[in-house]
């Protein structure tokens, strides 16, 4: 059975907005948390796909997808657990987090361990991690269409180096792609809104605190990601005792989009092997 929910997390005043959330299925709890660039239409394959065997839930971040930003501080964390208190959510989930999602899902386990049954992180980096490595050149293109204020360029530009990678736009199925623009761009119309402050999930960053993890761990990373991601798996791999890594070839940031079976496989292997 698939339900959709409507909430607003527990803040006070100006702070509250309302949070976009879907489930689907049963058993084990399964929470899919989409990138910086996306909403939870990221996982629609997963889904569907996971739903046979786990109660699976999808969210839109605040600001992101069909949950509007609204003035005022908040969490990606925070918002998180309100998803799960919401849900009625007690036993430890397994998080899959991609980019900014996988960054939320991390700080969550590190924040609270009791609540993690074991982590998924998609093309995601821990917080604080800074890497000496040059900056790609359509970062700046990006940056300069966005000062100029033309949002469907930016939008197009950041699909480029986010679902693109270093590949022909061509060579990447058109579909997703298609979907991977639209996403970025409805993040884009709420960005331009101006509102809500976003702050740190926590009050140290997580490139500090890897050691503390003791939970299975993930790191799924598209071939094609941009090379400061796949520094970021690197720090993982050497810092995380209970580690996996999976590349996944001819993707980039979305790995789960550009190559759906491919990672349907990593992650049912891995989920199966926590039983």
């Amino acid at each position: 059975m698939r339900r959709a929910v409507w909430w607003r997390p527990r803040y006070s005043g100006a702070m509250a907005t309302t949070i976009y959330c879907e489930t689907a299925g049963s058993g084990p709890p399964l929470v899919f948390i989409h990138a910086g660039v996306a909403d939870s239409r990221q996982w629609n394959n997963e889904f569907r796909d996971f739903s046979a065997n786990f109660c699976v839930i999808r969210y839109d971040m605040r600001g992101y997808g069909k949950s509007e930003p609204l003035a005022g501080k908040f969490t990606h964390l925070q918002d998180l657990v309100d998803v799960l208190d919401r849900l009625d959510i007690n036993e430890p989930a397994i998080l899959v987090g991609c980019s900014m999602g996988g960054s939320t899902a991390l700080d969550c386990a590190l924040e609270y361990p009791d609540r993690v049954r074991a982590l998924v992180l998609v093309d995601s980096a821990p917080s604080g991690l800074e890497v000496d490595l040059p900056v790609p050149p359509k970062f700046a293109l990006a940056q300069e269409a966005a000062q100029a204020g033309d949002l469907a360029r930016v939008a197009e530009i950041e699909t480029q180096i986010w679902f693109d990678g270093d590949r022909a736009t061509e060579q990447v199925d058109q579909a997703m792609r298609e979907l991977a623009l639209a996403m970025n761009s409805k993040a884009l119309e709420h960005a331009l809104k101006e509102l809500g402050e976003c702050g740190p999930n926590t009050s140290s960053p997580a490139v500090e605190r890897l050691h503390e993890l003791k939970l299975p761990v993930l790191a799924i990373i598209g071939e094609n990601d941009i090379p400061y991601m796949h520094a970021a798996v690197d720090v993982l791999a050497t810092k995380v005792a209970n580690f996996q890594k999976v590349e996944i070839k001819n993707a980039a940031h979305l790995p789960n989009m550009d190559q759906p079976k491919v990672f349907r496989q990593a992650l049912m292997a891995f989920v199966q092997s926590l039983r």
